[in-house]
Parts: structure tokens; C-alpha cells; sequence
């Protein structure tokens, strides 16, 4: 396996135990999402994913969309957002967004959403973006992407709150379809 695969391969399964399944590996997050690094890697290797601390620190440092942050003392791992685990607070104070915030998508879902507005689905937030690059680069990810302009500024007006992971991801609990703009040729 290459480097680049390897560290691609590793940033899943991490992902995988640091945002949703934790227990696959026999590790317990605190309320903030955090483990110790040794005992993740322990676990990791006792499963049979052996990774070495520097194989760590390459996932965490190149992640281009820097998913996860070691604490201060680089003691600790978490993921930055994309829970579907209830218990994890990430203790992320409410923000001011900008005025507008960008969701990305595929078209098979719009149907739904002009109905429903953006929901979290299986995680604990809705992601939003500050640009539509970055919205495109999502919705890519799963089909022909559509990019959906979302109106943070009425939404926070009304009381609704947003917050902003480590990574910068914006981060809201629903968008209800009033606060969408669908681009014009999507159905």
C-alpha cells in the first residue's frame, strides 16, 4: 500500500471510531469527544489496525479538511465535527455566522429538502460552509453536487444558533427549507 493510501485508509478508520463507533475498538470518548492517544492506538492495534504515532500525526497534520486536532499537551485525539454519537459535546460556544452560509448536495436529495429544510441525519449538526467551493467539494463527493445558499443571517436574526468547529466548519442543529436557495436550474 502507498503512503498516500495508507493515510487515507487510517483517516477513515479514525474517522470511523472518533465520530460514530467508538466501542469497535473497545474505547470509551469523553463528554468532548476525546481519547488518549496511546490508548487509541493500543486498541486500534489490538483490532488489527496497527498505527504508529507518527502515522497519527501525518493523518492529523495533511487532513485537508482537518478532521481531527491532538489537545494541547498532543495527549489526546478527537474528531473536529460529523458525530452521530449523542454523548459527544464538543463544548463549541454559539456563533454569529456569516450572513450566508453554502450546503453542499447532490440532486437526488433536493426533493426532500425543498420539504424538510437540512437535517442531520445520522449526526449531531448540519454542515455548512463558508464557500461554495468548499459546498461543491462535498456534494461532489456523492453525485452530480448542487450547492444550496443557506440565509444564516435571518436564520441567527430568529434565534437560531450556529457554531463553528476547530476546523472551521459551520455547524447548526436544522435549516428549515424557508432559509434556502435552491439554484435555479436544480428540479
Amino acid at each position: 500500500m502507498s503512503n498516500a493510501a495508507r493515510t487515507k485508509h487510517i483517516s477513515k478508520f479514525i474517522s470511523l471510531v472518533l465520530r460514530h463507533a467508538p466501542e469497535t475498538i473497545g474505547i470509551e470518548l469523553d463528554a468532548q469527544g476525546w481519547v488518549d492517544v496511546g490508548v487509541l492506538l493500543e486498541c486500534a492495534g489490538r483490532h488489527g489496525e496497527a498505527i504508529t504515532r507518527e502515522e497519527l500525526d501525518t493523518v492529523v497534520s495533511t487532513s485537508d479538511k482537518q478532521r481531527f486536532a491532538f489537545s494541547e499537551d498532543r495527549r489526546c485525539i478527537r474528531a473536529n465535527q460529523g458525530h452521530s454519537l449523542a454523548a459527544v459535546d464538543l463544548g463549541l460556544a454559539p456563533a454569529e455566522p456569516p450572513a450566508v452560509l453554502y450546503h453542499g448536495t447532490t440532486q437526488r436529495y433536493l426533493a426532500s429538502i425543498r420539504e424538510e429544510g437540512l437535517r442531520p441525519g445520522a449526526r449531531n449538526h448540519v454542515h455548512l460552509s463558508r464557500d461554495r467551493g468548499t459546498g461543491f467539494a462535498v456534494g461532489q463527493r456523492h453525485g452530480t453536487p448542487v450547492v444550496l445558499t443557506v440565509d444564516a443571517a435571518a436564520m441567527h436574526s430568529l434565534g437560531y444558533q450556529f457554531y463553528v468547529s476547530d476546523n472551521g466548519v459551520w455547524l447548526a442543529l436544522e435549516v428549515p427549507p424557508r432559509f434556502i436557495t435552491f439554484p435555479s436550474q436544480s428540479p
